[in-house]
């Protein structure tokens, strides 16, 4: 269990220096995509599978009109992949960084690793699934409200950017 959080962990870092060092969005797209991956096998493994399969539902569905909308922006015919120098370059230096904090905090994140939500008891009713869900929309309805303002805010950024000369959001790039 503890080796494949932190398998899980180690993929998820790696896909967020992908995404970080990548100026093209068709790859950092992709890149998000593994990110959102793993960390819903996380949860997975944390042992709430409900939250994780309904985060990446609505997490690939926002993504999706994210990523048109700079898909459209940045038409470049010869896009800059993860081999280019310097995307290798910033790659390296991203490493070292996360090496180098990493490298402090060890044993506090490692010491953290104990088990999943299911392991809490042998004779529990509720899985730890099923309570954290019914706290989300009870006492975190206030935060899907903001979140759902966020989202609906960034759509009209997003499509004010893409406007163009006052000729809406479709336009000859």
């Amino acid at each position: 269990m503890c080796f494949t959080i932190l398998c899980f962990l180690i993929c998820w870092i790696v896909g967020a220096i992908a995404v970080a060092s990548n100026p093209s969005p068709f790859f950092g797209a992709l890149g998000l995509v593994a990110v959102a991956g793993v960390g819903c096998g996380v949860l997975v493994e944390f042992g709430s599978p409900f939250l994780a399969l309904i985060l990446f539902l609505i997490y690939l569905g926002g993504m999706l009109v994210v990523f048109a909308y700079s898909a459209a922006l940045a038409a470049e015919p010869y896009p800059e992949s993860w081999v280019d120098s310097t995307v290798l370059i910033y790659m390296a230096c991203y490493t070292v960084g996360v090496v180098v904090v990493s490298s402090k905090f060890w044993h506090e994140w490692v010491g953290g690793l104990s088990g999943s939500a299911d392991e809490w008891g042998p004779f529990t009713v509720m899985r730890a699934d099923h309570d954290g869900v019914a706290v989300m929309y009870s006492e975190g309805g206030w935060m899907l409200i903001v979140g759902a303002g966020v989202l609906l805010l960034t759509l009209f950024v997003v499509l004010e950017l893409t406007r163009g000369l006052s000729r809406g959001t479709l336009r000859a790039v």
